[in-house]
């Protein structure tokens, strides 16, 4: 299995930036697919944007496209999520996951490991 800390969470005013950090261990790394994921109160969990195991293919959800990237280094396993122009809505907790599929996927069902979340908190 793979194991998954998520960090780099905190308050920020809308419009700042944040980068999150998910550090893995355990199996290789670049064996899975990394997501983001996030979960406001009383909202389901929602697909952020996710990495292929290559690091050359990316999905972002339409919510966060131009605002958010992923990037991955798999010589320091572990994935990044740089999070720019922050908003209002975009607070939630945001969870790091790997899938060992062949292909990304938005369901959160495709994911086999999870790191406990980091909170992001966006201010107006």
């Amino acid at each position: 299995q793979v194991q998954l800390v998520e960090s780099g969470g905190g308050l920020v005013q809308a419009g700042g930036s944040l980068r999150l950090s998910c550090a893995a261990s355990g199996r290789t790394f670049s064996s899975y697919i990394m997501g983001w994921f996030r979960q406001a109160p009383g909202k389901a969990r929602e697909f952020v944007a996710a990495m292929h195991r290559s690091g050359g293919y990316t999905y972002s959800a339409d919510s966060v496209k131009g605002r958010f990237t992923v990037s991955r280094d798999n010589a320091k396993n572990t994935v990044y999520l740089q999070m720019n122009s922050l908003k209002p809505e975009d607070t939630a907790v945001y969870y790091c996951a790997a899938s060992d599929r062949y292909d990304i996927t938005l369901d959160s069902a495709g994911y086999r490991y999870w790191g406990q979340g980091t909170q992001v908190t966006v201010s107006s």
